[in-house]
């Protein structure tokens, strides 16, 4: 059986997918008439390739807890989490040292990564636990702990923003691998990754039925408590890999950034065609969801949209597409 990847058969099969290229194609065609002289720079669509990325993770890391049925509220926390553990990291336990080599560098650097990773896969596990074993609500366990991880955020920080990041950390959000953003790189090497994970091993199969139905997952012998542990902690190291983006980016970590990201994560994730009760989704959905998103957003800010409109904008459409999702599914 051929295993390999036909977009012209994902497109076929899946018309959220169409649907969504012909959205992407309308912004895009509508931010160009509006904005013609700005939209088509070719600095505003770099500025969106590093930017999008983190994005696009995050919402990633929010489809795959809304496969098993779940939602993930406390993404932005660990993110930001992440990113201050390792400044603290830096900045107080292993400061830059006057004529260090590049690689003593890398290496302090390669340190601070999987500390950030570290930090998601436990904020992950625990989310895990507390709703595959403790059965609290996926809302509300996410939600609480989310508080949590902030909380230890403005402790870690005192409140101001920390700062001192490597120069090598920087590369990660603001460097450039062959031409292309660095981010932009990452996020392709998270993408197709987890799209192989979802569509071409047991894990991901199992996955998705496990949302589908639970209760059959059950009987078909599928280890479900074991399943969302495994889900969260993935969705947890996603959320750190778009923290450390972050504060690559902004070479700096608070325990407020990125806060509207959450409901744009959602938004995206359910604009790509994940079903929030579990059991459908694609990360192809969910990419083409956030370029889109982003190139909706880039116009806005062309147009000078209050952040506070934008995030009305947002919240509205969020409902909108769900309302529309809902009545294309009692129609089917």
């Amino acid at each position: 059986m051929n295993q390999s990847f036909d977009f012209r058969r994902l497109v076929s099969r899946d018309n959220n997918i169409l649907q969504l290229l012909v959205v992407t194609a309308l912004i895009f065609a509508l931010m160009s008439f509006l904005e013609p002289n700005k939209f088509l720079r070719y600095y505003n669509f770099e500025s969106i390739s590093f930017v999008f990325p983190e994005l696009g993770i995050l919402a990633i890391a929010m489809m795959l807890a809304m496969l098993t049925g779940g939602i993930d509220l406390s993404v932005i926390g660990i993110a930001n989490l992440s990113g201050i553990l390792a400044g603290v990291y830096f900045s107080r336990y292993m400061p830059a040292e006057a004529g260090a080599s590049g690689l003593s560098e890398i290496l302090r650097v390669g340190t601070g990564v999987v500390l950030a990773l570290v930090v998601g896969l436990v904020a992950g596990f625990l989310n895990g636990l507390l709703i595959a074993k403790a059965r609290i609500t996926p809302i509300l366990a996410t939600l609480g702990t989310g508080q949590i991880f902030t909380g230890f955020c403005v402790v870690l920080t005192g409140g101001p923003a920390i700062t001192g990041f490597p120069a090598y950390w920087g590369l990660i959000g603001n460097g450039k691998i062959l031409g292309l953003a660095a981010p932009l790189v990452l996020f392709l090497l998270v993408a197709v990754t987890i799209a192989l994970v979802l569509t071409r091993t047991p894990f991901g199969l199992n996955l998705m039925l496990i949302g589908t139905n639970p209760r059959a997952a059950v009987f078909a012998g599928l280890k479900r408590d074991r399943m969302i542990l495994y889900s969260y902690m993935t969705t947890g190291v996603l959320a750190s890999i778009a923290g450390i983006m972050l504060s690559g980016r902004t070479n700096a970590a608070k325990s407020d950034y990125g806060t509207s990201y959450l409901l744009q994560a959602v938004l995206i994730a359910v604009l790509g065609g994940t079903n929030p009760a579990g059991g459908r989704g694609t990360v192809a959905g969910v990419s083409i969801a956030v370029i889109a998103l982003m190139l909706l957003a880039s116009g806005f800010q062309m147009m000078r949209f209050s952040n506070h409109l934008i995030d009305f904008i947002w919240g509205a459409f969020l409902l909108l597409v769900i309302a529309m999702n809902a009545y294309r599914n009692r129609t089917r």
